[in-house]
């Protein structure tokens, strides 16, 4: 086995609604689905976004798309409306969410 950056083996697009961020991940190659599920936890997710101030995060799987969505709740420092953050939106949370690191067969 070994570690790789998950952008190595999934893509992901991020999304909002008010103070929410909502990330989907879809593996490249529908046969790292599995892999996926076990390595990439709402514990994972949520402590990947702990210094955003998340709360929650929610899982929803999606086995018939082979894909996986992340609701974040109270990340985005107060949304669209309220946060003086730069993305207010959250787009860029994808990108931190494919810096989390998993272990794929070498």
């Amino acid at each position: 086995m070994k570690d790789v950056p998950l952008h190595a083996i999934a893509h992901a697009r991020a999304g909002d609604k008010g103070n929410r961020a909502n990330i989907s991940l879809i593996p490249y190659d529908p046969a790292h689905y599995a892999l996926l599920a076990e390595q990439v936890t709402e514990a994972r997710v949520l402590e990947l976004f702990a210094h955003r101030g998340a709360t929650r995060c929610t899982r929803y799987d999606l086995p018939l798309l082979q894909a996986f969505n992340f609701v974040i709740d109270d990340v985005l420092e107060g949304g669209v409306n309220g946060s003086l953050n730069l993305d207010g939106h959250g787009k860029t949370a994808s990108f931190r969410l494919l810096s989390l690191m998993v272990r794929v067969p070498a």
